[in-house]
């Protein structure tokens, strides 16, 4: 069941665990929405949708499907399956345990670009992890959050994937909190062979309330934004 909430004019929209497609179509609809009402001169909202999807591997507009590397037949018998998006990036993982964010946000409301955008959502990342005594980072020419950047172990937290028009944007991020890593590793995440994926449950040793992530999430990032 949907469960809403709203801060300031931040809107919060908890799907739980959804079907990517079904995801994607229902983000389509509020972007789409977005887009009428500042064409129309409206006032616009910013939702921030929190979810799960069952074992799915999607791929970006950019993205090299040879960074796959399971066939048909293989992906059913993990019981996953493969989707083509509109997002930028490359290939990446989503499943149980793992917090996907989609922010529909009119970055006009903020006076921020892309960029910015992308700044502050790891922002929100990074600030979150430091309540756990993680330090999460920045690694250069790449999106998202990033542990032990400029050390061979170095290894990905956090992937950051976004669809932007006119300053409303869509899709997201993608946490990993009790993530089954053994999927990432029939990908090379977000077309990265040299680096790893973790989860806040591998870097802490034991599993995390995804209910109390979530809300410190929302909270940091409302704090960032408003």
């Amino acid at each position: 069941m949907e469960k809403k909430s709203q801060t300031s004019n931040l809107k919060l929209l908890d799907w739980d665990l959804i079907e990517y497609n079904e995801a994607w179509q229902k983000q389509e609809a509020l972007f789409n929405e977005t887009l009428q009402r500042k064409s129309q001169g409206l006032s616009t909202e910013n939702h921030l949708i929190f979810c799960e999807h069952p074992h799915v591997y999607t791929l970006g507009k950019s993205g090299d499907e040879q960074n796959l590397l399971l066939n048909y037949i293989q992906l059913q018998a993990k019981d996953a399956t493969f989707i083509k998006t509109n997002r930028g990036g490359d290939i990446t993982y989503h499943g149980p345990g793992q917090i996907v964010g989609y922010p529909i946000f009119d970055l006009e409301n903020f006076g921020i670009g892309l960029k910015k955008y992308i700044y502050n959502i790891e922002e929100a990342i990074i600030q979150t992890l430091q309540l756990y005594g993680i330090k999460g980072e920045r690694l250069e020419g790449a999106s998202g959050v990033w542990l032990d950047v400029g050390k061979p172990t170095c290894r990905k937290i956090c992937a950051i994937g976004v669809r932007s028009s006119k300053f409303v944007t869509m899709h997201g991020f993608a946490f990993n909190v009790n993530t089954q890593l053994e999927y990432f590793n029939y990908i090379n995440p977000c077309g990265f062979t040299d680096k790893g994926v973790t989860s806040l449950q591998k870097e802490l040793g034991r599993k995390v309330n995804i209910e109390k992530i979530k809300k410190e999430i929302f909270l940091f990032l409302t704090k960032i934004f408003y």
